[in-house]
């Protein structure tokens, strides 16, 4: 009975390490999907703000599409 506990034991220590691991690779990549969906929105503003100053009346991504 104890060499059962002591897998059991075994086991769940390491599933909670990988729980762990888990949990961290899951922080780092929200933090780096926050950071890329800043970086996409000044990239968009830029491009609208370019398309402005030559000429646009307006950006693309502010006008409706030809079938409404």
């Amino acid at each position: 009975m104890d060499d059962a506990q002591h897998q059991l034991e075994e086991r769940i220590a390491h599933l909670t390490r990988v729980a762990d691991d888990l949990s961290d690779i899951v922080a780092d990549q929200q933090g780096r999907i926050e950071r890329l969906e800043r970086r996409l929105a000044m990239v968009m503003q830029r491009e609208a703000e370019r398309e402005l100053s030559e000429g646009g009346s307006v950006p693309l991504g502010d006008q409706r599409p030809p079938h409404w």
